[in-house]
C-alpha cells in the first residue's frame, strides 16, 4: 500500500460514545422511541473530524462488554464498578454499523479493548511509514504520541487538543514511553488501578527521571515490596499494539448510504448532515 501524506485516524469510539450519551439530552430519540443522542453526538463528532482532519481512512475502535480482557483476569476489580444504561448499550451495539455505512472501518474483538486497537493501528501506520491522528478521551493514550502520531483529545464542547511527545512530558513529567510506567506509578481511579501506595504524579515522574523505567527503579531496590504487584499494573496499562486489525486501505466515505442509514433510524437532522456531505463530494 502506497503511503500518502494524509494521517490516519484512529478514534476510541467507546470514549466518545460515552461522552456524547452524558452530554446530549435524553430526548434525542431514533425510530420506535428508542435513544438517540449517543448516535447523534458521536456522529457529529466524527464527521467533524473528518472534515477538519481530512484523514486518508478513519478506523474506529470498541470495547467488547460482555467480554472481559486478560486485564480484568489478571487484577480482580478492574473496572469494577462500572455500570452503563440499557439506551448507552443499545447505542454502542448500534455504532459500528454506522461507521461502516460512511465507508469507514471498524475494530472489535473479544479480550481486547478500543484502547488496544489504536496501539495497533498506530503500530501498523508508523511501520509502513504513515502518520496517525487517535483520538480519545482516555490519557492512557499519550503512551502512543510520536513524531509521526498525534493524540487529539477533547477539552471542551468541539475543541481538540494536539497533544505530542513535548506535551506529554510538559502535563505529565515523563516521555510517552514512560506513560505505562507512570500510570502503574501513579495508579488510575477510572480502571481501579491502585498504583504504589504512597506514590503520587509528582513522585511517579520523579522517580521514572531518577530510573528511566519501573524496571529499573526496582532493580535499584525501590517499592521491593510492592515490584510484583506494579510489574501488574504497567502490564494493564500497555495498550496491545498486537491487537487484530481490518486491512486499512485508503477510503472515500459513502456519505449517502450513511443519509439512508439515519433517515431508516429516524435521525433526520444527521441524515440531512450526511446528505449534504454527499452533495458536496460530488
Amino acid at each position: 500500500m502506497a503511503i500518502t501524506s494524509r494521517p490516519l485516524l484512529a478514534v476510541d469510539g467507546d470514549s466518545f460514545a460515552h461522552r456524547a450519551y452524558h452530554a446530549l439530552p435524553k430526548s434525542i430519540r431514533r425510530r420506535g422511541n428508542q435513544g438517540g443522542g449517543a448516535i447523534v453526538g458521536f456522529a457529529n463528532l466524527l464527521l467533524r473530524l473528518y472534515e477538519d482532519e481530512q484523514p486518508r481512512a478513519v478506523l474506529v475502535g470498541w470495547d467488547t462488554l460482555d467480554a472481559p480482557t486478560y486485564r480484568h483476569h489478571a487484577l480482580e476489580g478492574y473496572q469494577g464498578g462500572r455500570r452503563f444504561d440499557a439506551e448507552l448499550i443499545d447505542q454502542l451495539e448500534m455504532l459500528p454499523e454506522f461507521v461502516a455505512a460512511c465507508g469507514f472501518a471498524c475494530a472489535k474483538a473479544a479480550g481486547y479493548e478500543a484502547d488496544d486497537f489504536l496501539a495497533a493501528a498506530v503500530a501498523d501506520e508508523e511501520g509502513r511509514g504513515g502518520t496517525v491522528l487517535v483520538a480519545s478521551g482516555d490519557r492512557d493514550a499519550f503512551q502512543l504520541a510520536s513524531d509521526k502520531t498525534t493524540i487529539l483529545q477533547p477539552v471542551r464542547a468541539g475543541e481538540m487538543a494536539r497533544i505530542g511527545p513535548a506535551e506529554v512530558l510538559e502535563r505529565y513529567g515523563v516521555e510517552p514511553g514512560q506513560v505505562p510506567d507512570f500510570i502503574a506509578l501513579r495508579g488510575d481511579p477510572s480502571d481501579k488501578l491502585p498504583g504504589a501506595k504512597g506514590v503520587g504524579p509528582k513522585g511517579a515522574a520523579k522517580l521514572l527521571r531518577q530510573h528511566g523505567t519501573l524496571e529499573q527503579a526496582l532493580e535499584a531496590g525501590e517499592l521491593a515490596a510492592q515490584a510484583d504487584d506494579l510489574r501488574l499494573y504497567r502490564r494493564i496499562a500497555t495498550m496491545d499494539g498486537a491487537a487484530p486489525l481490518p486491512p486499512l486501505p485508503d477510503q472515500t466515505p459513502t456519505w449517502t448510504t450513511a443519509a439512508d442509514l439515519a433517515r431508516a433510524w429516524e435521525l433526520n437532522r444527521l441524515a440531512e448532515r450526511l446528505a449534504a456531505l454527499a452533495q458536496s463530494a460530488q
